[in-house]
């Protein structure tokens, strides 16, 4: 696999990514981590326009469903020090403006996503902690809130805000969050210093989601996937939290045992699990060290699994893969560099 890349915009301290379908087109959009833009670019890497110039601070954008380029996104955590007015704001384009309002207030928000099952549209979140009153304050653990996300958004806003339900607490440096299919329902896998737990949406709204701990070593971030195809899912975890440790697990008698480290990977971030051309991978940056992508697989003829590097000295904060008239592309917010940079995967 070869990675031809190109730097497509310089954004200071970029930080997340998320599709958007705007105007019937396939979009994406990123954002700053500290007060700065947020930019909607098209799928070739060009910018189309700017969403927001500040407050930035946004860890997380997901576009509502079945929406024409609505979406909401995290606004104010600009640290894990500052980020006690952090908050959920929905942004959407009116008579060819974009406006922005408040969707709740949730200081320390870090991760959300919207998930789907028959047919109800609930909104998870993650707070990184609960509270903060001095530098590197780890004394309040983070929580995990649910609700049903209305299908109608238009009369939230600062005074009449969305009302969140805690589903989970106790979540010591609550950090990591990836979305999983499995067996046709949407979960969400989370990371904190007590492990690993795969939440599943309710069957019907006002139901009990089901928790799952899959695993209790202390995480950053995880992914499943069947890298090497047996039909069961390896779990590849960074640990600790913003640690410097990559560790690939098999599970065994219904157990993960551990079957690969790289322990060179200084506070790895960020993180993808999934095809690339129809080979099962998962690709992890840190942003300290050498600052390096490296792509994780598994060799079917010398039965092992190895690692391989895409890119160095670039501090990946998070990256995003597609496809789009048949080819396929990895995004990268090198943040240490100041780097939106596109990668186009090729055999």
């Amino acid at each position: 696999m070869k990675f031809r890349k190109k730097s497509i915009y310089e954004l200071e301290k970029c930080y997340s990514i998320a599709p958007l379908r705007y105007k019937d087109k396939n979009h994406i959009l990123v954002a700053a981590e500290k007060v700065n833009e947020c930019v909607l670019f098209d799928t070739k890497g060009n910018k189309v326009d700017t969403i927001w110039t500040e407050p930035g601070g946004v860890m997380t954008m997901v576009q509502v469903p079945d929406s024409d380029g609505v979406f909401l996104a995290t606004h104010k955590f600009y640290s894990p020090n500052d980020s006690k007015e952090a908050k959920i704001v929905i942004a959407e384009n009116k008579d060819g403006a974009w406006q922005v309002r408040t969707l709740v207030d949730l200081p320390h928000v870090h991760r959300f996503d919207i998930i789907e099952r028959n047919g109800i549209n609930y909104l998870i979140a993650c707070t990184l902690k609960s509270n903060h009153n001095f530098k590197d304050d780890w004394s309040s653990k983070g929580k995990v809130y649910a609700t049903v996300l209305p299908k109608n958004l238009d009369d939230f806003n600062d005074d009449n805000q969305l009302k969140l339900e805690v589903i989970k607490d106790n979540m010591l440096k609550n950090h990591g969050y990836y979305r999983l299919e499995e067996d046709g329902i949407n979960k969400a896998i989370i990371s904190c210093d007590e492990g690993i737990f795969k939440f599943t949406p309710p069957e019907e709204g006002g139901k009990q989601w089901n928790i799952e701990q899959i695993l209790d070593t202390p995480a950053s971030d995880a992914v499943l996937v069947d890298m090497d195809k047996d039909g069961e899912k390896e779990l590849i975890v960074i640990s600790p939290f913003h640690g410097n440790i990559i560790t690939i697990y098999k599970k065994e008698n219904g157990k993960f045992k551990e079957v690969l480290k790289y322990k060179d990977a200084n506070f790895a971030h960020s993180i993808f699990g999934g095809e690339l051309c129809e080979e099962p991978v998962a690709i992890i940056g840190h942003r300290e060290g050498d600052r390096n992508i490296i792509l994780f697989r598994y060799d079917e003829k010398e039965n092992e699994y190895k690692y391989e590097f895409i890119d160095s000295n670039c501090g990946s904060a998070n990256i995003y893969k597609f496809t789009e008239d048949g080819e396929e592309f990895l995004l990268s917010t090198n943040r240490e560099i100041n780097e939106v940079a596109l990668y186009k995967i090729e055999l």
